[in-house]
C-alpha cells in the first residue's frame, strides 16, 4: 500500500524538520510513504474564507484519482486511539488498498467538496494544531501504528 501525506504549507519544515524526517525515514522501513506540499495561496487577505478554502480544495483534488482511499485530518473528524488507528491501517492492508491520501489542510481546514470526497475524516485531537506540529503528530502516530502492526516495543498499554 502506497501512503501519501499531502498538506499546505511549505514541505521545508523548519523547526520540526528534524523529527519529522526522522519519522518519514522510520516509517519507510515499514510502508513506503511520501509527502507533497501544497504550495500556500498568494494575495489572500482579501479573499473571503471560503473561496480559499475552495481554491486549496481544487489543489488537492488535482492530486486525487478515483481509486484512492482519502482521508482528511481534520480536528472535525472521529478521534481514535493509537491501537483503534492501527487496526484501521491493519484492515486498509487486508482490504488490499492500493493508495491512501492523508491531507492537512490550510488554516481554515477544507472546502465542501473535500469534505465530500473524502472516505474518512480523522481527528488527531479536539485541540487546534499549527500544520506543522499536525503533521509532526500525524507522522509520529503513523510510525506508533506500524510498531503496533509489528510486535514492536515502541507503544506500550
Amino acid at each position: 500500500m502506497k501512503l501519501t501525506l499531502i498538506f499546505i504549507g511549505k514541505e521545508n519544515l523548519e523547526e520540526l524538520q528534524t523529527s519529522f524526517l526522522e519519522y518519514f525515514s522510520k516509517i519507510n522501513r515499514y510502508n513506503p510513504f511520501k509527502i507533497e506540499a501544497i504550495p500556500y495561496l498568494k494575495n489572500t487577505q482579501s479573499l473571503p474564507v471560503e473561496v480559499q478554502k475552495k481554491q486549496e480544495g481544487e489543489l488537492f483534488l488535482k492530486k486525487i484519482t478515483s481509486q484512492d482511499v482519502v482521508i482528511l485530518v481534520d480536528e472535525r473528524g472521529n478521534e481514535c486511539t493509537s491501537l483503534q488507528f492501527s487496526n484501521f491501517l491493519q484492515q486498509r492492508l487486508n482490504a488490499g488498498t492500493k493508495t491512501m491520501l492523508f491531507l492537512i489542510g490550510g488554516a481554515y481546514g477544507f472546502s465542501e467538496e473535500l469534505y465530500k470526497r473524502a472516505d474518512y475524516i480523522i481527528s488527531l485531537s479536539k485541540m487546534t494544531f499549527s500544520h506543522k506540529m499536525a503533521r509532526l503528530l500525524f507522522a509520529e502516530q503513523l510510525y506508533r501504528a506500524f510498531t503496533i502492526l509489528n510486535g514492536e516495543p515502541y507503544h506500550h498499554q
